[in-house]
């Protein structure tokens, strides 16, 4: 099946060489979740990051559907 990866800040240095600088388009096993997928990006273990499935929060062991679009996106920090 098919998914977009989106890899937003500091993150963006993980995606692999065929996207376009914030995205890429991944062709992953049937039934894949975003732990593997991250994994499979090279991402290590301790870099922190929050992960949505098309626009809504999702956690590591939650399966990916054909067509979805992970995004992770770096901790944020700031104001007061």
């Amino acid at each position: 099946m098919k998914i977009e990866v989106r890899l937003f800040a500091t993150l963006a240095v993980y995606l692999p060489e065929e996207s376009d600088g914030r995205s890429a388009t991944r062709e992953v096993p049937e039934g894949s979740t975003v732990a593997q997928v991250v994994r499979s990006l090279g991402i290590p273990d301790d870099v922190p990051f929050i992960t949505m499935i098309n626009g809504r929060d999702a956690v590591l062991n939650q399966p990916l559907a054909d067509g979805d679009v992970l995004s992770l996106f770096p901790p944020l920090a700031g104001g007061r």
